[in-house]
Order: structure tokens, then sequence, then C-alpha cells
């Protein structure tokens, strides 16, 4: 009977990771136009891959969540900032979370809790690289 209240009890017994992962190319475009994260889940590890051969400075890709009502002004205000700032401003607490830009060949993860997510919440995600974000985008479902 100590042993399951231990476990009931215990720090992070509950929690379970999911992973994701998508993949950007030289043509601007994810393989995946739809993302899922179930209800069980208490974190996100999403992990980018990008299958091309230009580098991050030519043809970089990242990956960045947002509300569907947020992603155009975030991918706007993005376009002034700077590749080192992965395209996005700075402390913009519209962004949920984003992988920083990455070149042909490169992968890269971001993890991030699913506590700043809502069920029926309309999400997006998107390269922030200028001029991608318009075509480079999908939808995220949460529950």
């Amino acid at each position: 009977m100590v042993l399951v209240a231990a476990v009931f009890l215990a720090p992070g017994a509950w929690a379970k990771t999911c992973a994701l992962s998508i993949s950007g190319n030289d043509q601007m475009k994810f393989d995946k136009p739809t993302l899922a994260v179930g209800a069980d889940c208490t974190e996100v590890a999403l992990t980018l891959t990008h299958s091309g051969k230009l580098a991050a400075n030519v043809m970089g890709h990242n990956w960045v969540l947002a509300k569907t009502s947020d992603f155009q002004a975030v991918a706007t205000a993005g376009m002034k900032a700077t590749l080192a700032q992965s395209y996005l401003p700075a402390d913009d607490t519209r962004v949920i979370a984003h992988t920083k830009v990455i070149g042909g060949g490169e992968s890269t993860t971001v993890k991030f809790p699913v506590s700043k997510l809502k069920k029926g919440e309309a999400y997006t995600f998107f390269c922030s690289f200028p001029g991608h974000w318009a075509v480079m985008k999908g939808t995220l479902t949460y529950g």
C-alpha cells in the first residue's frame, strides 16, 4: 500500500514527454501540414530536421509555434529581427515555443510544457525566416 501511494505522490509520476518530428527542405516546405499533441502529454519535444543542403543564412529554417490569431503578427514582427535572433521579436510572449534557425543537414530540438496549450485553441506552426512563413506553415492540435 505504501509503494502505491509513493508512486502517486512521486514528482513527475504522471509526466509524459511526447516526441514530434518535422522536416523542412530547400523548396521551403515542411514534410507535415499538421501535428497533434495528445491530451496525456505533459511536455512536447519537437525535433526539426533540415533535409536540404543550403546554409542557414541562405535557406535556413526554424519551427515556431503561436496561437493562430497571433501567427501573422509574430511572423511580420520577426522580419525586423536577425538570423541570430531566429527572426523572432525578442521576449515576445505570443511565441509559445521555437527552435533556432538551422541550415541543410542540421537538426535541433525544442521542449515545451503542454501547460502552454489549451484544448480547443487554434495553433499555427511556421518558419519565421523572412518570406518563408507565407508558405511554410501548418496547424498543431492539442487534446
